[in-house]
């Protein structure tokens, strides 16, 4: 045993106690939260506008406070990215996290030091809960890839600059970073693709034992690995025990990535977002992601179906329900206030609250008022792969074609395969089957006639890589997004058919 691995274990033992008391008692420390981030910013430009210093309880705020979005909080945003002081929370920023936004351009999330252990304690309190849960710690004695974004930053108004990851990045402990790969100067190049073959430079004859990163991106690093070596992973990497992700449902990618690694090893999920860390998966026994009741941040969940009214509700962790979906908001010790994350979540525990991601709150396809949503495409997909386990994806995205040339208006999925299924057809037609048993919306516009079945359009190998080369975001936290109610992705893809 390591000595990484020897201090790991008392260290997770302590993390543990602390993650019991607060996911115990996840009302009381999230109701300390808003008022230790309220009274904090009660004299910012934000908090005078909006009363913070007579708000007493969530009832307050909700009246103070109204809902926004980048774009709506961006007045605010932009005086902070001007180099103003006390905005949105007291002082400066320590840093800028940037990332792309889909109506808003460039997007600067003002990260405060108040902020900065939700991001960091958290990826590390998810490692040591699998440490405290399992006994296994000699993964943190070998190598640790981390797929990340450049860490090298810029400067906005004195401020530093630059993706979350490559922020992180600079955070990572003192004790993991002498086995830490790869390198600062490998690390800061941009171009994916060349920055993966350095990686399999530093890494090839190295001991590694975890990695790191979004799913699609840490298969083509496993791809190159294997037509590097004409090997499996495990045979590269024999003591390779660990695979941590975020970021995208891992389900799509799951069969693929443990074909090229070899075997199947733990994998521990995360949910992180430039915004901050909202949960990590706490057990390999227990469904869902457990939530971070008592990391800065004061949740608030919207019903999905109430989230374009004028007046949806704002429920707490407390008033939420096991298995409806959700539209997260924060309100952070960043200075983030009544911000919707787009992201949509189901608790599928409430001992403690536990949660999975199933989607985006505007990434669904209703071309006919069917409302598909991600969670419903991806049980979809992964019901169908069950019943054609030869079939391999690579990554596929959806959208609906009201007007095709010809036939009737119908779904179209846009398919990457690894391996496709033997009897196309068929798998086409169970992948319908599935989606209108998941959506009865759907069904009824297949038997009504509106909507004829879902087509199935195969792409060419690297379709995927060579869209997001297109559009400049090939690697690091860039994703296709799984579904839309537009043609613009697809129309895109369709260069790329097989």
């Amino acid at each position: 045993m390591g000595i990484r691995s020897a201090l790991a274990k008392p260290f997770a033992a302590y993390i543990a106690s602390q993650t019991k008391e607060w996911s115990g008692k996840p009302g009381l420390y999230q109701q300390r939260t808003l008022e230790k981030i309220v009274s904090a910013a009660k004299n910012t430009v934000f908090g005078r506008d909006h009363g913070f210093a007579d708000i007493r309880s969530h009832a307050d705020f909700v009246k103070q406070v109204p809902l926004r979005d980048y774009e709506q909080l961006k007045p605010y945003i932009e005086r902070v990215v001007r180099g103003e002081s006390d905005i949105v929370w007291p002082g400066k920023p320590a840093y800028f996290a940037k990332t792309s936004g889909t109506t808003s351009g460039t997007k600067y999330i003002p990260i405060s030091n108040e902020s900065i252990p939700n991001h960091i304690n958290s990826a590390r309190n998810a490692l040591l809960s699998y440490v405290h849960e399992t006994g296994q710690a000699a993964f943190l004695d070998g190598g640790l890839i981390f797929l990340s974004g450049s860490p090298e930053l810029e400067e906005k108004a004195g401020i530093k600059t630059g993706r979350l990851s490559g922020i992180v990045n600079h955070h990572v402990p003192g004790y993991l970073r002498t086995n830490q790969k790869p390198g600062y100067q490998t690390n800061i190049i941009e171009d994916w693709e060349e920055k993966l073959e350095r990686i399999i430079d530093e890494t090839l004859h190295a001991n590694m034992t975890l990695i790191s990163g979004i799913p699609p991106w840490a298969q083509m690093y496993f791809d190159r690995l294997v037509a590097r070596t004409g090997k499996k992973v495990k045979d590269v990497f024999p003591n390779f025990s660990m695979f941590v992700y975020g970021g995208v449902n891992f389900e799509p990618y799951r069969a693929k990535l443990f074909d090229t690694i070899g075997k199947k090893i733990d994998s521990i999920e995360t949910y992180p977002a430039s915004e901050g860390f909202i949960a990590y998966q706490d057990s390999q026994r227990e469904e869902g992601l457990l939530l971070l009741a008592n990391s800065g941040i004061f949740f608030e969940f919207v019903p999905t179906e109430e989230f374009f009214s004028e007046t949806p509700r704002r429920l707490s962790v407390e008033e939420v329900e096991l298995g409806k979906n959700y539209a997260v908001i924060i309100n952070s010790n960043a200075g983030l206030w009544g911000y919707s994350l787009g992201d949509t979540v189901k608790f599928v525990s409430k001992r403690p609250y536990r949660l999975l991601v199933t989607g985006r709150i505007k990434h669904f396809i209703s071309a006919f008022g069917e409302h598909v949503i991600g969670e419903e495409v991806e049980k979809a997909m992964k019901f169908t792969c069950q019943k054609f386990p030869e079939a391999e994806l690579v990554e596929f995205t959806v959208a609906p074609h009201v007007a095709p040339p010809e036939g009737m208006p119908h779904h179209e999925w846009l398919i990457e395969f690894s391996h496709p299924p033997n009897d196309p057809e068929a798998f086409r037609l169970e992948l319908d089957r599935q989606l209108r048993g998941l959506n009865v919306y759907y069904d009824d516009l297949i038997a009504g006639n509106i909507l004829t079945t879902l087509k199935v359009t195969s792409l060419a190998r690297n379709a995927f890589i060579d869209y997001m080369k297109s559009l400049g975001k090939l690697g690091g936290q860039n994703k296709v997004p799984r579904l839309s109610n537009d043609r613009k992705i697809a129309e895109e893809l369709s260069k790329f058919r097989a």
